[in-house]
């Protein structure tokens, strides 16, 4: 199974598709050889469409419900300019695996090239119903609502040219030139090589210590001058102890690592008092909580087994706020997803909860 797998993020505007990024998502939910895939995402990156299609499709001939391969050979024909046998793939993939929702939004991208914005509009939905923290699918999702405003707008200066639509229509078409209108074809990209280590700084020499000089034998002298008496070392000055205000953010970071990882250590063991109990009551969910959460209940209980790593926290804290950035590896059953995660959490009295989630971003 791969640990990194590409993700397709099509936008709307500007161009339409972005190309595969390597870190956001891993349609993984049955075993697929690392190498395989792997030499896909190559021919895809180099240009070399055909091979890839062909690679795909020997792949699948043998694990045909693999949805990664199936995934790659979506984009594959999305780059061949056969969008018809695209939306079959990605259509199907949405009905044998609905929690995904990278599926929808590729969907919403063909469509939108052939002009059948209600049904770019209505796979988006879809996507953000499966996924209400999905950045990528709300953006574009606005912009199928613009092309929509604008194709409305149009029809109404049609109707009447004394209409009041046209600063409107030409405030739309500033945000989609021509030359933009067209939905250029995704293309992928391998997963980036991580940069390389930089080599150790060198060692410095051990300072040899120097030999004293000898005490040279004094001149004898019928009475001997006494010898003086030598002045006091002086007293290393003391360290300076830390600024309170450093010590107090880092104290803080420590508590937004702990509720971090506390959440999902709680999403792990399935506690759904713990899990619900992270997040702030005015925790955007872009529904009514009461739903939200037995949303929650219903699709985290139906597990048998979940397990949610936090790897590469980063954090930062602004006074009583702060954002927690991370790859959440997650693994429910069969099913594997590795994703980029950003939380943003409100410090509460003494604990921190989560205001804002969101996922690919």
């Amino acid at each position: 199974m791969l640990a990194v797998t590409p993700n397709i993020r099509p936008r709307l505007t500007r161009l339409a598709i972005q190309s595969l990024a390597a870190v956001a998502m891993a349609l993984a939910a049955l075993p697929a050889r690392a190498d395989d895939i792997a030499e896909v995402q190559r021919m895809l990156a180099a240009g070399r469409n055909a091979e890839a299609l062909q690679r795909a499709d020997q792949f699948l001939a043998t694990k045909p419900r693999d949805p990664m391969m199936r995934f790659l050979r979506g984009i594959s024909l999305s780059q061949a300019g056969r969008s018809a046998e695209a939306i079959t793939v990605f259509t199907k993939l949405t009905e044998d695996f609905p929690e995904l929702p990278e599926p929808f939004n590729n969907l919403a991208v063909l469509y939108a090239q052939q002009g059948q914005y209600d049904k770019a509009r209505n796979a988006l939905e879809m996507a953000i119903r499966t996924n209400p923290s999905y950045a990528t699918a709300y953006e574009n999702l606005g912009d199928v609502y613009a092309k929509l405003a604008s194709q409305a707008y149009s029809k109404a200066l049609q109707i009447d040219t004394r209409s009041a639509v046209a600063p409107k229509l030409a405030m739309i078409r500033e945000l989609f030139p021509k030359e933009r209108n067209s939905i250029a074809v995704a293309s992928a990209q391998t997963t980036p090589a991580p940069a390389p280590s930089p080599a150790p700084a060198p060692t410095p020499a051990p300072r040899p210590t120097p030999t004293p000089a000898p005490t040279p034998t004094p001149a004898p002298a019928p009475t001997p001058a006494p010898a003086p008496t030598p002045a006091p070392a002086p007293t290393p000055a003391p360290t300076p102890a830390p600024a309170p205000a450093a010590n107090e953010e880092a104290a803080q970071v420590r508590q937004v690592e702990a509720a971090v990882n506390a959440w999902a250590s709680a999403w792990s063991r399935r506690d759904m008092n713990a899990y619900l109990a992270a997040y702030a009551k005015d925790f955007d969910a872009g529904k009514p909580r009461r739903v939200w959460e037995e949303e929650r209940r219903d699709r985290i209980m139906s597990k048998k087994s979940i397990t949610v790593r936090v790897v590469g926290l980063r954090i930062d804290v602004n006074g009583d706020k702060a954002t927690a950035r991370f790859r959440q590896e997650y693994r429910a059953d069969s099913l594997s997803v590795n994703s980029n995660k950003r939380l943003e959490l409100v410090r509460s009295g003494n604990k921190w909860l989560i205001v804002k989630e969101s996922t690919g971003s």
